[in-house]
């Protein structure tokens, strides 16, 4: 199956709403503290946000959307500047080991590199029944920094 890469900003909000509430769903009691969304209320604060908050969505041939990755950039001086956090990413069950996840993080640093971030930062959830989440992060090249996984973009 033919899977494409689109970069998205808040005109996309619902498609990306529904896919982090399916990873909030599977997180179970880790996602629990998001509590109800207002899809509304989050699209209008997107757009305020734009361009530092944009999206990345895996799209099937059909058209559905099969993987979705929301991507923040933002500023701390340990990080050397400015750098881009994965606030969250799912992909399809029937996706994942297809290489959906891979092509969704290659793109989170392609615009990081087109950025000048010095890194992308991501956290996995610590619950060992997450632990082959982490190591998916450390095939992508993420180094462990704590509670946090970093992958350096120089």
């Amino acid at each position: 199956m033919t899977i494409r890469i689109e970069r998205v900003g808040s005109e996309a909000a619902e498609t990306v709403l529904v896919s982090v509430e399916r990873l909030l769903r599977e997180l179970g009691e880790e996602g629990e503290e998001a509590g109800v969304r207002d899809h509304a209320e989050l699209a209008r604060v997107w757009r305020e946000e734009e361009p530092r908050c944009l999206a990345l969505l895996a799209i099937d041939e059909r058209g559905d959307c099969v993987g979705a990755l929301t991507l923040v950039e933002t500023f701390a001086i340990y990080a050397g500047g400015r750098h881009g956090i994965i606030n969250e990413m799912y992909v399809a069950p029937e996706q994942r080991s297809a290489g959906t996840g891979a092509r969704l993080i290659a793109e989170a640093a392609a615009v990081g590199r087109e950025r000048g971030w010095r890194r992308i930062e991501v956290t996995a959830p610590e619950a060992p029944r997450w632990s082959r989440t982490r190591a998916f992060y450390e095939r992508q090249g993420f180094v462990f920094a704590g509670p946090k996984l970093k992958l350096p973009l120089r």
